[in-house]
C-alpha cells in the first residue's frame, strides 16, 4: 500500500445483549473483526439507547445487533439498522430436548416480532412434537414477567426462552434453558456485518452523487416514480431559494409545480430543452425519465441558465477565434516575389527560432499581424495560443484589466470569480501587443515588469502568477520619436525591440502588386478565382500606375471587394466586358480615387458613358453576336435580320473589337 494511501474505516456494529446472549456475542464477536469494529454492550432498552446515541456522536454506528424485547426497543428508538437473533427450528428442538431431559413440565416463551411468520413456524413446529407443547409469547419486559408468573403457577418447572425469560425464570425458582445457540447468533453478526457493507456502499454512491452535483453549474432535481423529490443540488435550491431538505420528501407538483416531472412519469419519454418561467426566473428546462432494469424508477429535471449558455457560446466563439487566427497565415502567404518581400520572410524566419521580443514595424494596412502569427506558426510555440490585442483600442483601465485580468471584487461591476487577462491566456503561446505606440505610460511601466520577472499580478491580487509568454509589439508609429517626446519608455523600447522586422509599404514593392491581388481575388473568392480576375486585375494595375495606395494591402483588399462586388451586379452580358477600355471605365466609375493618367482617362472618356447609360454598345454587341450566332456565322444573312448592310455590320465587329 503506497504511503498516502488510507486503509478503509471498518464498518462499526454494536452487539447489545445480557449475561447469557452477552456472553455468547463476547465469544463469537472475534470471528469478524476482520470485516468489522464489534462494541458488545451489556445493557438494554433505554440504557442501551443512550449508550448507542453518545457512541455515535464519536464514530458512526452502523448497524446493532440485538434480541428479543430488547431488540424491539431498540428497532422502533434507533435511526440505525437493528439485526434480531433469529430462532431457528433446529435452535427451538434443542433446547425443548434440553428441557424434556430436566423434566416433563416444560414449557416456551419466545419473544413476538409481530411477524406472522414466525408465528405459523412455531405452530408448526408444536404439531410435530409427540407431547403437547404449552408456549408463551411476549413483546415487553411486562408481558414476559406476567407469562413468568402464569406457567409457574400451572405447574411448569422448566421454561425455555430468551435471556430475559431464563433470568426470569430463575428469580421465580424455576429451571431455565437459554433459546440462542451459538449458530444464530454467528448468524446475526454475519447478516450484520452485509447489512453494514452493503449500507456503507449505499452511502459511497450517495455521496458521490452529493458531490458530483453539488459541483455541477446546473440545477438538478431527482423524483421518483410518484414525482417525490428525492434529492435537489444546491445550484438548483439557490435558483429557487429554498433549502434542500425543505423540499426533499414532498411531491414536486406541490413545492415547485412549474417543474414537476408528471408528464414523463406517465409517457416514459424525455421531454427535451425549452425554455420556462421557474418562479420568475428564466431557465431552460429538461426533463429525463430513469430506467433501472427496464423499469421507470423516476426522472430526472435538469435546469441551465440561459444567460451562463450565452456567455459560454461568446467565450468558444471568441476562443476558436483566436485560435484560429494564430494558426491561419504563414510566411509564405506574405504574397510577393520582389527583393522586399524576400527579405521580410527571411527575418521573420530567423525571428521564428527564437523566444526574444519582436518589434514589427510599418505603415498600418502593410500585414504586421500576418506576420506576427506567420512568426508563431513557424516557432516551437505553434500548437499554442496566439493572443492579439489592439492597444489603441481600449481605454487604459479596460486595457490594464484585459492585459493582467482581475480578481473577484477587484473593483465594482468586476466579473463573479474574476477573469483571466491576456498573459495568462497566451502562457506558452505568443501575445502581439497591436499598436504598442498607443499604450499609455502608466501601463508601460506594469509591461516592463512583467517581460522583466516573467509573472503577472492581477488586479487585486496579492501573488503574482508565472507566465511564459512569447511578446510581439507591433506599431506604425515612430518610437524612437515618442521616446524623444516622452511619450515612450526608452527601457520598454529597448526591451520589445530585440529582433525587428520592418514591412515596406506597398509602393516600395509594386511588383508585387498583381500577384497580392491574385491572392485576394482568392480570397474573396472563397478558395475560387472570380470570373475575369485577370482582366480586372490588369485594369486595375494600368488605371493604379500613379497610386501611392496609403492604405497598403487593407486598401487593396477594400478596392478588389469592391471590384467583385460592382462586376456581379453587371447586366449578364457585361459581366464579361468588351475590353480593357471598358473595364478601365467602370474602374474610374467604381474607384474615383484612383489617378488614371490622362491617356488612359482619355480612353475612359469616350465609353463612360455608355458604361455610366446602361451599356447601349453592349447591348448591340450583344445582338449581333445573337444574330451570327443564329445564322452559323453567315454575316449577309445576319446582316439583313438586323436590318443593316454587310458594310455596317463588318464596321461595327471591328470597332468592337
Amino acid at each position: 500500500m503506497a504511503a498516502t494511501e488510507l486503509a478503509p474505516v471498518l464498518p462499526r456494529i454494536v452487539a447489545v445483549g445480557y449475561r447469557r446472549l452477552n456472553k455468547l456475542l463476547q465469544e463469537l464477536a472475534p470471528e469478524v473483526t476482520d470485516r468489522a469494529r464489534v462494541d458488545v454492550v451489556d445493557m438494554g432498552f433505554e440504557q442501551a439507547v443512550a449508550r448507542i446515541q453518545a457512541m455515535q456522536a464519536n464514530q458512526v454506528v452502523d448497524v446493532v445487533v440485538s434480541a428479543g424485547s430488547n431488540g424491539g426497543y431498540l428497532r422502533q428508538h434507533l435511526d440505525v439498522p437493528v439485526v434480531l437473533v433469529k430462532v431457528g427450528g433446529f435452535d427451538v428442538m434443542r433446547a425443548l430436548a434440553q428441557a424434556r431431559q430436566r423434566s416433563p413440565h416444560v414449557a416456551l416463551v419466545s419473544f413476538d416480532p409481530g411477524d406472522e411468520r414466525t408465528q405459523a413456524d412455531l405452530a408448526a413446529l408444536a404439531d410435530l412434537t409427540d407431547w403437547p407443547l404449552v408456549q408463551r409469547r411476549y413483546r415487553t419486559e411486562e408481558e414476559a414477567r406476567a407469562a413468568v408468573q402464569e406457567l409457574a403457577a400451572l405447574g411448569i418447572e422448566v421454561l425455555v426462552g430468551p435471556g430475559l425469560v431464563a433470568d426470569l425464570a430463575e428469580a421465580a425458582g424455576l429451571q431455565s434453558v437459554f433459546l440462542y445457540s451459538s449458530e444464530s447468533v454467528r448468524q446475526a453478526l454475519e447478516d450484520a456485518v452485509e447489512v453494514a457493507r452493503t449500507a456503507r456502499i449505499e452511502q459511497a454512491k450517495r455521496e458521490r452523487l452529493e458531490a458530483i452535483l453539488g459541483q455541477l453549474s446546473d440545477g438538478v432535481i431527482a423524483v421518483d416514480r410518484h414525482d417525490r423529490v428525492q434529492a435537489i443540488n444546491p445550484r438548483m435550491a439557490e435558483w429557487l431559494g429554498v433549502s434542500p431538505e425543505a423540499w426533499v420528501g414532498h411531491l414536486l407538483a406541490e413545492v415547485g409545480p412549474e417543474l414537476s416531472a408528471q408528464g414523463v412519469l406517465r409517457s416514459g419519454q424525455p421531454e427535451p430543452e425549452h425554455l420556462e418561467r421557474v418562479q420568475g426566473r428564466g431557465l431552460i428546462v429538461s426533463r429525463m425519465p430513469i430506467h433501472e432494469q427496464g423499469v421507470l424508477t423516476g426522472a430526472i429535471v435538469t435546469c441551465q441558465d440561459p444567460i451562463r449558455i450565452q456567455r459560454v457560446d461568446r467565450h468558444i466563439r471568441a476562443r476558436a477565434s483566436r485560435q484560429g487566427s494564430g494558426r491561419r497565415h504563414t510566411l509564405e502567404q506574405f504574397t510577393g516575389s520582389s527583393a522586399a518581400a524576400q527579405q521580410v520572410r527571411e527575418m521573420a524566419a530567423q525571428c521564428a527560432t527564437s523566444d526574444a521580443a519582436v518589434l514589427i514595424t510599418g505603415e498600418s494596412g502593410t500585414g504586421k499581424e500576418l506576420i506576427a502569427q506567420a512568426i508563431h506558426q513557424a516557432s516551437a510555440r505553434r500548437d499554442m495560443p496566439f493572443v492579439a490585442l489592439n492597444c489603441g483600442a481600449l481605454s487604459e483601465s479596460l486595457l490594464e484589466s484585459e492585459l493582467f485580468g482581475y480578481e473577484d471584487g477587484a473593483f465594482t461591476g468586476a466579473r463573479k470569480g474574476g477573469k483571466v487577462g491576456l498573459f495568462e491566456a497566451a502562457h506558452r503561446g505568443s501575445l502581439l501587443l497591436d499598436e504598442i505606440g498607443d499604450m499609455p505610460l502608466s501601463l508601460q511601466t506594469r509591461l516592463l515588469r512583467v517581460l522583466q520577472e516573467r509573472e503577472v499580478t492581477r488586479l487585486g491580487a496579492t501573488e503574482p502568477t508565472p507566465v511564459n509568454v512569447r511578446v510581439m509589439a507591433a506599431t506604425h508609429h515612430d518610437l524612437m520619436g515618442l521616446v524623444k517626446a516622452g511619450r515612450f519608455r526608452l527601457d520598454l523600447y529597448y526591451r520589445l525591440h530585440i529582433l525587428g522586422v520592418r514591412l515596406p509599404a506597398l509602393r516600395e514593392r509594386r511588383a508585387d502588386l498583381s500577384d497580392i491581388a491574385r491572392t485576394l481575388m482568392r480570397r474573396l473568392g472563397q478558395g475560387a478565382t472570380p470570373p475575369h480576375s485577370e482582366l480586372w486585375i490588369g485594369a486595375l494595375m494600368q488605371a493604379a500606375q500613379h497610386h501611392d495606395w496609403p492604405g497598403n494591402v487593407r486598401e487593396l483588399e477594400n478596392l478588389l471587394e469592391r471590384i467583385v462586388v460592382h462586376a456581379a451586379g453587371l447586366p449578364q452580358r457585361q459581366a464579361q466586358p468588351l475590353g480593357l477600355t471598358q473595364a478601365l471605365a467602370c474602374l474610374a466609375q467604381w474607384a474615383p480615387e484612383l489617378p488614371m493618367d490622362r491617356v488612359v482617362a482619355g480612353q475612359v472618356s469616350r465609353v463612360q458613358a455608355t458604361v455610366a447609360s446602361g451599356g447601349a454598345q453592349l447591348a448591340e454587341r450583344a445582338r449581333i453576336e445573337a444574330a451570327l450566332q443564329a445564322h452559323q456565322g453567315d454575316r449577309e444573312a445576319a446582316a439583313r435580320s438586323l436590318g443593316m448592310s454587310r458594310t455596317t455590320l463588318w464596321r461595327k465587329l471591328k470597332s468592337a473589337g
